[in-house]
């Protein structure tokens, strides 16, 4: 049992005002640990200004910061606390709380706050150190640190499994610019996703998730494979290369390929369709969405045919794509109607969000390549998925060491809530 010290004794002496005291316990959890310390605390009239209970491998952790009435005893109350804990088999501290602590305390509340979510197969003690340290320097605060996937069974390949941790922080960084270059390096150098967002209203009611189709929800090119059929497989490569380079805008580059499927037979496409493979966690995380209540949709500069068979497959609200024109079930070499490139995605964005009478804060638009940065600049929540390296320089989100399911951590979704009745 701890006990207190005279200068301790002292600040809790004056009965004309209430007591502030920080009550801290650890130990092994067991239940009604709570319940008979709150009790104790009750029969005194205390007030639970502020709580925090954690336990890790059946160890507990409870800090508890509690008004005592001026009227009570307050050593009295925090001795017979710490006594009961020790009976319970936890080891007792306390610390008086000063007004001008405490007035800190109540002034950091209009604090900016921050949730920097880390992704990787398997979570390493350096990557924790990087990222600790890289906050610290920033000067800010770590408050609270949840673990939101599931528990890794004892035997694993790390290239089977995910990890996810979710840090609270507090505070704003000295050099944003400086952090944003950070967190891409770090993700870079540790093999791990780093997503920084602020902690609003806004990131817990996203509403109207968007993808990219090609190398997003699928993990191919659909225009690579309709080339293959059409035997000009390495003609459309060079010029899907040359767009690449900046050489060729995307209608044109488009236009182009698609001239070159000149004559192809209609009947290709369903045989397409189905060889297609979705891209890691795709089916889980839609369907996940689904089940929470988000709208979805497909926002594709490639081609409508096959966004209607995901959109088919997998449940998906609305699709918009490019068409290709058919004549006497053959491809003319055209695509019919507004070409959808990079500026139409942010525009059919933003349409999205007026049919859907949400804000553009509860938009999220995840896409690999870069006619998607426009669309990921306006929503609330960009993701680079997979990108190319110039997409997830200027992503201000990212996901590259995961499937797609990844996407809900950013959400603050945990592995539990998948399995919850």
């Amino acid at each position: 049992m701890s006990t207190l010290s005279d200068k301790q004794t002292d600040k809790l002496r004056d009965d004309r005002v209430d007591a502030l005291v920080l009550l801290h316990f650890t130990g092994e959890d067991r239940p009604g640990i709570t319940s008979s310390l709150t009790e104790l605390l009750a029969t005194y009239g205390c007030l639970i200004i502020d709580v925090n209970q954690a336990v890790i491998h059946q160890s507990l952790l409870l800090g508890v910061l509690v008004r005592i009435p001026a009227s009570q005893d307050s050593i009295k109350v925090v001795e017979e606390a710490i006594k009961l804990g020790g009976e319970l088999g936890l080891k007792g501290k306390q610390k008086p709380i000063s007004d001008t602590e405490y007035d800190e305390w109540v002034g950091q509340q209009g604090k900016s706050r921050f949730i920097l979510t880390l992704l990787s197969r398997a979570v390493t003690a350096e990557q924790f150190h990087a990222v600790s340290r890289m906050l610290a320097e920033q000067g800010l605060n770590i408050d609270v640190i949840t673990r939101l996937s599931g528990r890794p069974p004892r035997k694993t390949n790390n290239q089977l499994t995910r990890a996810c941790v979710e840090f609270s922080i507090r505070g704003e960084p000295r050099d944003a610019k400086v952090l944003k270059a950070s967190l891409l390096e770090l993700s870079s150098q540790l093999d791990l996703d780093l997503a920084w967002q602020r902690d609003d209203a806004y990131r817990r009611i996203r509403r109207v998730v968007a993808f990219d189709m090609d190398s997003t929800l699928l993990r191919a090119e659909v225009i690579d494979e309709l080339a293959k059929e059409a035997g000009v497989g390495e003609e459309v490569s060079r010029i899907t290369e040359a767009a690449m380079r900046g050489e060729l805008d995307f209608d044109e580059s488009l236009r182009r390929r698609v001239q070159l499927l000149k004559g192809l037979s209609s009947s290709v496409l369903p045989k397409i369709a189905e060889r297609l493979e979705l891209t890691e966690g795709a089916e889980l995380l839609i369907s996940t969405l689904r089940r929470f209540g988000y709208r979805t949709a497909i926002l594709s500069g490639g081609f409508s045919y096959f966004g209607s068979y995901l959109q088919k497959k997998l449940s998906i609200d609305h699709v918009f794509a490019n068409e290709l024109e058919i004549v006497d079930g053959k491809l003319t070499g055209h695509v019919v109607g507004t070409i959808v490139n990079a500026e139409r995605k942010a525009v059919l964005l933003e349409q999205l969000a007026k049919a859907e009478e949400v804000d553009r804060k509860q938009l999220i638009a995840i896409g690999d390549g870069a006619n998607d940065l426009p669309m990921l600049a306006r929503a609330g929540l960009g993701i680079a998925f997979h990108a190319k390296p110039i997409v997830r320089a200027s992503a201000e989100h990212r996901v590259s060491t995961m499937g797609l399911d990844a996407v809900l951590y950013l959400l603050g979704i945990r592995d539990r809530d998948l399995t919850a009745e």
